[in-house]
């Protein structure tokens, strides 16, 4: 009898836990496929085709990996969490996730400290989020959406230290921000070419990406889209702050489109080291009310020395241009190493138009920027209308504007700018209009497979491309012009 006992618990110990809250691995140096836990623990997960349920909690130890390099589905019960300690790899050409019933989701993705995970192709729906505690992270073209706030409360993918790698993903309609982290939790994600529409449908005061203070390394915002919905007024674009003082901000924020929103950029920090470059910020007044926000990029400190640099970025139709409360500084163009050329057009309330509005008493150098895209060439006059400093207020820091410059703007360039794909996302059909450059469009995959070609016409091109789900580039070539668009299938 003691032997078979001794018996006994030696099989348990090899199966894991099964316990009414759940089954956790045995944590044994293990690898698990869905059909491992199916065998491991028929309670809690079951399978039918390529669909798996999972009825109660999971929990991968800390020795343990669990894998699915599969097509299949994952069904998961109402407010059920899977947690994971070790390693956590899915690299299936299409894994999803998703609640058993829509209306009722689980809690969603708990990965601890000193977990490894990488997540590719996936779409992850209806759940709790992904409160990520590890810093070794990696999630990859998938498609994130239609979560709510569970496990993960600060956003749908929630981080917290070390470097997360967030590349390549369509982040769209989440009840909670897109990508957030704590007022006190230093961490630098490296978020890479996004598309990111329609977070924050609570329309809580937060903004679609939503960091706190960074590490040495900075936090890198590079080639992403961000767009509003429209119909939420308090949803903002992208701010990286320290709102505490708990460290630092270190950023790049380069090459983004931001549009739609209650704002663009917001830094709020005393001790700030940021590169702002070549963003399109654009029609940032969802709330429409200049008292509370609205601003292409807000810049915010209560202590002198920040050191931002902007150049190249293009700035329209928000309620302000560039706003500076408090101590805050900018560097917007000199004579030595920033060369400025940022662009402002239409920025305004009240019928007044609002490039630059330096609400500080700091001085700054604005050079070499076109304040007026309408109405090019630009003079001197031109940029001191739609500049508010010391010339307007005393107190006011002064700006040195002198030299402007509009022309870097090429024709092309311009017209380049006219150019609309609408809608976008899109199921499959859409406009192309105020074409003037291009006659052929090449649509490529994520990872840079070239799928198909097609012909453009002058002026308007109605366009059906037949697509899975996803985000694609777009490059567009003529006869002495080539550039790129992205182009989100839903």
């Amino acid at each position: 009898m003691k032997q078979l006992l001794l018996n006994f618990f030696a099989t348990i110990g090899m199966i894991g836990m099964v316990t009414a809250q759940g089954y956790t691995t045995p944590d044994t140096n293990s690898t698990f496929t869905l059909d491992d836990l199916v065998s491991a623990s028929p309670s809690s997960i079951s399978v039918s085709g390529t669909t798996y349920t999972l009825v109660e909690d999971l929990t991968i130890s800390a020795s343990d990996t669990f894998n699915i390099s599969e097509d299949v589905t994952l069904e998961i019960g109402a407010d059920i969490l899977i947690t994971i300690y070790g390693v956590f790899n899915v690299n299936a050409d299409n894994a999803v996730f998703t609640a058993i019933d829509i209306t009722a989701p689980y809690d969603g993705f708990r990965f601890q400290e000193f977990s490894d995970i990488t997540i590719q192709n996936a779409t992850i729906q209806y759940g709790g989020g992904l409160r990520v505690l590890t810093e070794t992270f990696t999630i990859d073209n998938c498609l994130i959406t239609n979560n709510v706030s569970g496990v993960s409360t600060g956003g749908v993918i929630g981080v917290s230290r070390g470097k997360p790698q967030i590349t390549n993903n369509t982040i769209i309609f989440n009840q909670t921000t897109a990508i957030g982290s704590g007022a006190t939790n230093q961490v630098s994600p490296y978020i890479f070419n996004n598309y990111i529409e329609g977070n924050n449908q609570d329309n809580s005061n937060r903004p679609q990406i939503n960091l706190g203070p960074t590490l040495e390394d900075p936090t890198q915002i590079i080639q992403n889209t961000i767009k509003g919905d429209r119909s939420l007024s308090q949803v903002g674009g992208i701010s990286v702050s320290d709102l505490i003082s708990a460290g630092s901000v270190n950023a790049v924020i380069d090459d983004n489109i931001i549009t739609d929103n209650r704002y663009g950029i917001v830094i709020q920090s005393n001790n700030v080291s940021a590169f702002i470059r070549n963003n399109v910020i654009e029609d940032n007044n969802t709330q429409n009310n200049p008292n509370l926000g609205g601003s292409g990029i807000s810049l915010v400190a209560a202590l002198e020395g920040n050191v931002i640099v902007a150049s190249g970025n293009e700035i329209r139709r928000n309620l302000w241009g560039i706003t500076l409360q408090g101590e805050s500084m900018i560097n917007l163009g000199d004579d030595v190493d920033n060369v400025g050329q940022n662009v402002f057009s239409e920025n305004g309330n009240g019928g007044v138009t609002y490039a630059l509005y330096n609400n500080t008493d700091n001085p700054l150098t604005a050079m070499h920027n076109c304040w007026d895209e309408i109405n090019v060439p630009n003079t001197l006059a031109d940029a001191e209308a739609v500049i508010v400093h010391q010339n307007d207020i005393g107190t006011l820091g002064l700006v040195t504007f002198d030299p402007v410059n509009c022309g870097f703007l090429s024709v092309d360039e311009l017209a380049y700018n006219e150019m609309a794909i609408y809608p976008n996302p899109t199921s499959g059909q859409f406009s192309l209009t105020n074409n003037t450059l291009f006659n052929q469009m090449n649509v490529y995959s994520i990872d840079g497979k070239l799928i198909m070609q097609k012909t453009l016409q002058s002026g308007s091109n109605d366009l059906y491309l037949d697509l899975n789900t996803g985000l694609y580039l777009l490059e567009f070539n003529g006869l002495n012009a080539k550039s790129t668009k992205k182009l989100v299938i839903k």
